[in-house]
């Protein structure tokens, strides 16, 4: 009874312009018609997890939506709001209104699941009302494997998930929630025995922020740059076998730094879990908590060390400083930031990154090619420091402009006519 169907509608705004497709034209066409409204629905599933019905489902299925309805079991129907979201998890945690005592699903550390155990898939396939499906928990650790917007650390499971079950429970044979379903990889588009559930530690670290008041998941900042150690590289390292992740580059404001986490040194476990690439140490991040302490195991030189290390969201310095051009700017309604560790979180952008970057290149910069993450390097040879600066140097630009900018690792010369 506490694992629900979830009705989401949104209404977005569509286009029929003939270019819509055309990866060149797109940008230049992008006004060709009067946009109309669409509706869009979504079905799902869902877990109710406390009696003041606190639910949890994927952020595909309700994120951005403008309507939720959940429907239980013995057929009654809540509206719901998003309380808490995150597109990188997948996971969205919602709050049920007017909702009396609802039944619950009690929560297991997903650290003690074990590969072999029996378990349940319940949700609401196709549609076709709930069903249960069984099998066992196939593998644990899954990170890059699973498809779709999550990118994170994964339980997985032979047990059948098809369309619709969606965020809806994975549980053992006690009825203990360890995992909420999510994504199957498949080539036909049907369940092919390979399915991914976020694990229920990272649920709960959702639902305490949710309860503490946070709209959007806060994640502690590793500030690191790294990659899996291979049995190439093993050797060199001093390691007797692969495993760990060999750090490449470490930010001078990361909490790692302070604690004297160095390149070349390779992280082996965090609070005594393996970790060997960057979304499992993340998880485990995630999974901490902002504001608490954590260990981890260090290898330098062939010896390891355990280090405590305090974790926390990244420094908002120097001043993001955002600010949007105005008119007399060459590209007008374009929103800029300096680059700091709070931009290169959000961004994805590399550690080293300095400068400006894009937040949203505004109706006139997005016709003219420029894309949100794309540094500002030089403004007609000029370099742009900070916000202040590259707002002075676009308003200053006269009979022509030429932008010097760093996207996805590359460099890019843009020149335009005013």
């Amino acid at each position: 009874p506490a694992v629900v169907n979830i009705y989401a509608r949104r209404i977005v705004n569509v286009r029929s312009s003939p270019f819509s497709r055309d990866p060149f034209f797109q940008n230049l066409f992008r006004n060709f018609d009067v946009p109309r409204q669409r509706v869009q629905n979504s079905l799902g599933s869902g877990v109710i997890l406390s009696a003041d019905g606190i639910v949890v489902s994927n952020y595909h299925v309700v994120g951005e939506a403008t309507d939720i309805r959940v429907v239980l079991n013995d057929r009654r129907e809540f509206s719901a709001n998003v309380l808490l979201s995150d597109e990188e998890s997948d996971l969205a945690i919602l709050q049920l209104e007017n909702a009396p005592d609802m039944p619950a699903l009690p929560l297991r550390n997903s650290d003690s699941v074990e590969v072999g155990e029996l378990v349940l898939a319940i949700g609401n396939p196709f549609g076709v009302g709930q069903t249960v499906s069984s099998g066992i928990v196939s593998g644990l650790a899954r990170s890059g494997t699973a498809t779709g917007n999550g990118r994170g650390y994964f339980i997985q499971t032979d047990a059948p998930i098809n369309p619709g079950n969606s965020g809806g429970a994975l549980v053992d044979v006690n009825g203990q929630l360890i995992g909420i379903n999510t994504q199957i990889l498949s080539r036909s588009g049907g369940s092919n025995g390979i399915g991914f559930a976020i694990p229920s530690a990272l649920v709960a670290q959702f639902v305490a922020q949710a309860r503490a008041g946070e709209t959007e998941f806060q994640r502690p900042w590793a500030g690191l740059g790294g990659q899996p150690v291979t049995a190439d590289m093993a050797e060199g390292l001093g390691l007797d076998r692969p495993g760990g992740l060999v750090i490449s580059e470490v930010h001078p404001q990361s909490g790692f730094a302070a604690a004297g986490v160095a390149a070349g040194d390779v992280i082996t476990a965090v609070d005594g879990q393996p970790v060997n690439t960057p979304a499992e140490m993340i998880f485990r991040m995630s999974v901490t908590g902002l504001g608490a302490e954590t260990t981890i195991t260090r290898i330098r030189d062939g010896q390891a060390e355990d280090i405590t290390l305090a974790l926390t969201a990244p420094p908002n310095d120097p001043p993001r400083a955002q600010v949007e051009t105005g008119r007399r700017s060459a590209i007008p309604g374009m929103t800029l930031s300096t680059i700091n560790p709070v931009v290169v979180a959000e961004h994805d952008l590399p550690l080293a990154a300095k400068g400006v970057v894009v937040d949203d290149p505004g109706q006139i910069g997005a016709r003219v090619g420029l894309r949100p993450g794309d540094i500002l390097r030089t403004i007609n040879g000029a370099e742009c420091s900070d916000t202040d600066v590259a707002q002075a140097l676009l308003a200053g630009a006269e009979g022509g402009l030429t932008l010097e900018i760093q996207r996805a690792g590359q460099r890019l010369v843009m020149r335009f006519r005013l």
